[in-house]
């Protein structure tokens, strides 16, 4: 084989507790627009203009078992890109004012010698989110 059989990603599905708090921190908190759904399963589509999230109603919240990132095999977190530091400084100001988010790591390099800077939070429903400069 000589060329690349993928572009990319297309979307990203995530299965939440909750449509309308996954709502409210999308697009509520970090700007997201919604841009569709399917009532049936249920389930919601956001986007920031770059990526599409699809947003998935977990079938029984009361006994779906939140991932352990370190036990499970699968998404261990999912990390969106910000511009520069001043965005990242925005992100941060924005979801750690937001009542349900829970801080993994505050901002700082990505490693002891990189320019890159990031953090971790959990959103509402538990799951794993970084946010991240580019790459120097």
């Amino acid at each position: 084989m000589t060329g690349k059989l993928t572009q990319g990603v297309h979307h990203i599905g995530l299965t939440v507790p909750d449509l309308d708090q996954a709502r409210a921190f999308f697009c509520g908190t970090l700007g997201f627009a919604e841009t569709g759904g399917v009532p049936d399963y249920p389930s919601i589509f956001v986007s920031d203009g770059a990526i599409l999230l699809t947003l998935w109603r977990a079938a029984d919240p009361l006994t779906a078992r939140a991932f352990d990132r370190r036990a499970n095999i699968g998404l261990h977190h999912l990390s969106l890109s910000v511009a520069d530091d001043a965005a990242l400084d925005a992100a941060w100001n924005a979801v750690t004012a937001h009542p349900e988010v829970v801080v993994d790591a505050a901002p700082g390099p990505i490693s002891p010698t990189s320019s890159t800077r990031h953090f971790l939070i959990f959103i509402p429903g538990g799951i794993r989110l970084e946010f991240a400069t580019p790459f120097a």
